[in-house]
């Protein structure tokens, strides 16, 4: 019965642990599109690229879209699908600052 209920244990920790790696990419180098076929997709999709890099085996675009928004696009290194694609939050906090202290000078 404890032999049962370590492995159960076991079994539940690696289902786990395997589910959180899901946004990981683990594909041979060998079969990596190159950056430039990353850098013409982003072309085609009227993205502006800032940067190209590589997080947890998958490329990562920095840049902004067609209307100007941030955004960050995760692709599959041999496919170049997009597994995920985010819009950034502009900072706007910095102007909101410099807006209230104009107008508290004018006081």
């Amino acid at each position: 019965m404890k032999k049962t209920l370590t492995i159960l244990g076991f079994l539940a920790v690696f289902t786990a642990s395997a589910a959180l790696a899901d946004d990981d990419c683990f594909v041979p180098m060998a079969d990596w599109q190159p950056r430039k076929a990353v850098a013409a997709l982003a072309d085609q999709n009227g993205w502006t690229v800032r940067r190209i890099k590589i997080d947890d085996g998958c490329y990562e675009i920095d840049g902004r879209d067609a209307e100007g928004r941030i955004i960050e696009v995760t692709l599959h290194p041999a496919t170049l699908q997009v597994i995920e694609f985010e819009y950034e939050d502009d900072d706007d906090d910095h102007y909101d600052d410099d807006r209230k202290r104009e107008s508290s000078d004018d006081d």
